[in-house]
C-alpha cells in the first residue's frame, strides 16, 4: 500500500500454539470498566422506541414511540438502556446518541417488532448515518444502514470516534446490513467507509479495548469496507510516513480488536484495514470484490503500524485492478503479522504485498498454510524499503486462468543488515498455462529453498535448494494425490502453527511441501 509511529519486547505472534490462537480469536473478554462502571451497573435500564412512521409527539414508549432521530439524539443514555428502532420503518439523518453503558449493563441499540424488513437508517447524504462518539460499553446491532445521497463527498455508514477520551472498552458492532454508502476516494481520519473507526485528539492518548466488529454485511461502499485510523500513532518503526504535526501522539494501539465473520462485497477501495492496533484478530471474513472503483492503491486485508496481528480463515477474491489489488498486505510499520489458513483467488493484483516506504520497516511477517488460485500480476511484491525477517512457507499456489507476470516482484534493495529480507520455503507453485512467473530484481536478501516449481518457465526459476520441478499432484481442492513427491519433502519450520490449511496436525519432522499435510488422495 502506498503512503498513508513504542518499542517493546518482540511478541512472537507467529509462535503462538494453534489452540491458544484459536481460543483467543473466539473469546471476547470484557475488561473491568472505567467511567461508566461505577454507575448503577445493576440497573435494568430503560427502553426507548423509535418508529419514524409514527405520529409526532411520542414519548419513546412502545405505544407512543419517538418519530425522529432528533428525539433519539436528545435523550442521554446510561447502563442497561436500550434504544430500539421498529422493523420495517425508515429514519432519515444521523443517529448520534449520547451516553454509555457499563461492563455489566451495556447500552444497546437494536430493533423491535416482527416486520420482515429491517429497521432502516438512511443518512441521506449526511457525513455519518450512525456516529458513536466518545462512548463505551455499547452494542449496536441488527439495523440496515445506507447513505447514498449526494455521492462523492466524504461520508460513512457507521463511524466510531474517540477524541481525547482515554480507553473506550466493550463496544460491539454486530449483525448490521450496511450498503450503498457513496463517499469520496480519499483515505482520511474521518471517512469514507462502511464502518469507520477513528481515534483523534492531541491532549489525551486514546484507544479502543475489546472492540468487536462481527457478523456484518457490507456491500456497495465507496470507498472502504472496515477502516481504522489513529492520530496516536508515532513511533520509530513508522519512519516519516506520518507527519508528526498532523499525527502528534505517541503510539497508543487499540487492543483486543476482533474483526470476524463479516461479509464485504463490491467495495471501491480496501476491504479491511487495521491501523495502530496490537494483537488484533481478523478471521472468518469474506471479502468479494474490492479495488473496483478507486484510482488509488487498495488491498483486501491489510495492516499499517500494527503489532502482532493475526489474519486467518478469511476468503478474499475479486481484487479489481493491479494498483496493489492483492488479497493481503503487511504495510509500513507492521510488526509480527501472521497470515495463515486463508483462501485467496481471482485477484488481479496478486496474493501478497509487503510494503514499507518513507523510512518505515515491515518486520517479522509470517505467511503460512494459505492457498491461492488464479491470483494475477505478481504473487508476491515487496515495495522499496526494509522487509526484514519475513517467512513465507507451506503455501500452495495454483494458476490456470491467470498467469502472473512475476513470481516475486522485488522492488527493494537488499537490506544493510545480515537478515534475509524474505525466505520462501516449502511452497508449491503450479502453472497450467504458458509464460509468466519471472523474478523482478531478485536481491541477495531473497532466498528460496524446498519449493515445488511445476510448469514454470525453466529460465525464470530461482536457485531452490532441496526443491523440485516434478509434478506434485496438486488437485483443484489443493490436496495432493497419492505418491506426490512433495510428501515429507519439506524443511522443518519451528513455531509453525501446528496445523495445515485443512486442520491436519503437523508432524514433528519434515513436513509435506505446500498447504496440505494429509495423506495422498486417490
Amino acid at each position: 500500500m502506498r503512503p498513508e509511529p513504542g518499542r517493546g519486547p518482540r511478541v512472537t505472534a507467529r509462535a503462538l500454539p494453534a489452540a491458544l490462537v484459536l481460543s483467543a480469536a473466539l473469546t471476547l473478554v470484557t475488561a473491568p470498566g472505567a467511567r461508566a462502571a461505577d454507575r448503577t451497573s445493576a440497573s435494568a435500564g430503560h427502553v426507548f422506541h423509535v418508529d419514524c412512521a409514527a405520529p409526532a409527539g411520542g414519548d419513546g414508549s412502545r405505544d407512543r414511540p419517538w418519530s425522529t432521530l432528533a428525539q433519539a439524539n436528545a435523550q442521554p443514555y446510561g447502563p442497561g438502556d436500550r434504544l430500539l428502532f421498529r422493523r420495517g420503518s425508515t429514519c432519515t439523518g444521523t443517529l448520534a446518541p449520547r451516553g454509555e453503558g457499563s461492563a455489566t449493563a451495556p447500552f444497546t441499540i437494536a430493533d423491535y417488532g416482527s416486520a420482515a424488513a429491517r429497521a432502516r437508517l438512511d443518512g441521506a447524504g449526511a457525513h455519518d448515518t450512525v456516529l458513536l462518539s466518545n462512548t463505551q460499553y455499547l452494542r449496536l446491532s441488527a439495523l440496515e444502514i445506507v447513505n447514498a445521497a449526494r455521492p462523492g463527498s466524504e461520508r460513512n455508514g457507521v463511524r466510531l470516534r474517540l477524541t481525547d477520551y482515554g480507553t473506550a472498552r466493550g463496544i460491539a458492532v454486530t449483525g448490521l446490513y450496511v450498503h450503498d454508502v457513496r463517499g469520496g476516494d480519499a483515505k482520511t481520519l474521518t471517512g469514507s467507509s462502511g464502518i469507520h473507526v477513528a481515534v483523534e485528539g492531541t491532549a489525551r492518548p486514546s484507544r479502543y479495548d475489546g472492540l468487536e466488529i462481527a457478523g456484518n454485511r457490507i456491500e456497495d461502499v465507496d470507498r472502504e469496507g472496515v477502516y481504522f485510523k489513529s492520530t496516536w500513532s508515532r513511533r520509530p518503526l513508522v519512519g516519516n510516513q506520518q507527519d508528526p504535526h498532523t499525527y502528534p501522539g505517541a503510539w497508543t494501539p487499540s487492543t483486543r480488536v476482533r474483526v470476524r465473520h463479516n461479509t464485504l462485497r463490491s467495495l471501491a477501495g480496501d476491504g479491511i484495514k487495521l491501523d495502530t492496533t496490537a494483537g488484533a484478530v481478523v478471521e472468518h471474513n469474506r471479502v468479494d470484490g474490492f479495488q473496483l472503483r478507486s484510482p488509488s492503491a487498495n488491498a483486501g486485508v491489510w495492516t499499517f503500524n500494527t503489532d502482532d496481528t493475526l489474519v486467518q480463515f478469511n476468503e478474499v477474491s475479486g481484487g479489481g485492478n493491479t494498483h496493489d489489488g492483492m488479497s493481503f498486505d503487511a504495510d509500513g510499520a507492521s510488526r509480527n503479522t501472521v497470515f495463515q489458513y486463508n483462501n485467496s483467488h481471482d485477484n488481479k493484483g496478486g496474493f501478497l504485498l509487503l510494503c514499507p516506504y518513507s523510512g518505515a520497516k515491515t518486520v517479522g511477517t509470517t505467511v503460512r498454510y494459505n492457498v491461492s488460485r488464479n491470483d494475477g500480476a505478481r504473487l508476491i511484491q515487496n515495495c522499496a524499503g526494509p522487509v526484514l525477517d519475513t517467512r513465507i512457507y507451506n503455501n500452495s499456489f495454483l494458476n490456470t486462468d491467470r498467469i502472473p507476470a512475476y513470481l516475486v516482484q522485488d522492488d527493494t534493495p537488499s537490506p544493510t543488515t545480515t537478515d534475509h529480507e524474505l525466505t520462501v520455503r516449502n511452497n508449491i507453485f503450479v502453472s497450467r498455462g504458458q509464460g509468466g512467473y519471472a523474478l523482478k530484481n531478485p536481491t541477495p536478501g531473497l532466498r528460496f529453498d524446498h519449493n515445488v516449481f511445476h510448469g514454470l518457465p525453466p529460465a525464470h526459476l530461482p536457485a531452490n535448494p532441496g526443491g523440485t520441478t516434478a509434478d506434485p499432484g496438486l488437485r483443484d481442492d489443493f490436496r495432493l494425490t497419492a505418491g506426490s513427491p512433495a510428501h515429507a519433502a519439506g524443511q522443518h519450520v519451528a513455531d509453525n502453527g501446528g496445523r495445515d490449511y485443512f486442520g491436519t496436525p503437523l508432524p514433528a519432522g519434515a513436513p509435506t511441501i505446500g498447504a496440505y499435510e494429509g495423506p495422498g488422495v486417490h
